[in-house]
């Protein structure tokens, strides 16, 4: 046998060895992360009155300023103003055929009226509202 491979064939196997020891106490097993159901939501943002909280200024701007581009010239008023954890970017408000990012997205659902009809708009994390649908 040549020396040489002698010692790779002892020394490998130590090296191995040394590698695969804990340094320091026992090791311990990672738990395992909490689990969030893919729709989560929580009770809608009140005052202590029970009135609707209130929207952002910039948040509720955008709304004025989209409805605007709707053709819609009233005042909005907020009926209910939540925050909510959406499992997509969708926002909750998928468009047949679109294909969305799967994070969990946190952000806002603020629904409005003006002149009887209703505007249901959700925002993400900017300021940027996404109009969901509006009824009568």
């Amino acid at each position: 046998m040549r020396p040489s491979i002698g010692i790779a064939a002892t020394v490998i196997p130590a090296l191995l060895l040394v590698g695969c020891t804990s340094q320091g106490g026992p090791m311990s097993t990672p738990s395992a992360p909490e689990s969030r159901p893919p729709f989560q939501t929580v009770p809608p943002l009140s005052t202590p009155s029970g009135s609707p909280a209130e929207v952002s200024p910039s948040r509720l701007q955008a709304i004025k300023d989209d409805l605007a581009q709707h053709g819609v010239t009233g005042t909005p008023t907020v009926v209910s103003a939540e925050s909510v954890t959406w499992n997509d970017s969708s926002l909750g408000c998928p468009k047949p055929g679109m294909m969305y990012s799967q994070v969990i997205t946190p952000g806002m659902r603020v629904v409005v009226t003006v002149d009887a009809k209703t505007y249901d708009y959700r925002f993400g994390r900017g300021d940027v509202p996404k109009l969901c649908s509006s009824a009568r």
